[in-house]
């Protein structure tokens, strides 16, 4: 599938394990539970849960081994962030183009890149109102 913005496909990205079941090896369901909420309390995103269970703790894939995902225990444990995690990374992208463009006036590239970003924190933000995971009158503004 092509990128949104770029019209091509991506060189990379993440290989899930072949199979879905999980492994006797790996920890049981309860203790990456609690190891979840203890990285939660300690302010990590779930992305970055994701990536420490798989490489410090040997976690090939948190949803076969409990059968839902990391922000579905967050969620259960109210440990969910307030704004998705995505938006979230979206609107930290706009604020570091924000200062560099405050430095870099004539910048036309980033001004174009910004503009891309914020178009997707638009789309971003009318599908999770609609949804229901923001209020409707929350704005980024």
């Amino acid at each position: 599938m092509a990128r949104m913005h770029a019209r091509r496909r991506g060189k990379s990205g993440s290989k899930h394990p072949i199979e879905r079941t999980h492994p006797e090896w790996s920890l049981k369901p309860e203790e990456i539970e609690e190891l979840i909420v203890k990285l939660a309390e300690e302010g990590k995103p779930p992305a970055m849960i994701g990536l420490i269970l798989r490489d410090s703790y040997g976690v090939p894939d948190v949803r076969a081994a409990l059968g839902k995902k990391i922000t579905k225990v967050l969620e259960e444990h109210n440990l969910l962030p307030e704004i998705p995690e995505d938006l979230s990374n979206l609107l930290d992208k706009r604020a570091n183009l924000l200062k560099h463009l405050a430095e870099h006036k004539k910048d036309l590239h980033n001004r174009r890149r910004l503009q891309l970003i914020e178009a997707k924190i638009k789309r971003l933000v009318k599908y999770y109102k609609r949804e229901g995971k923001l209020p409707e009158k929350w704005s980024y503004a």
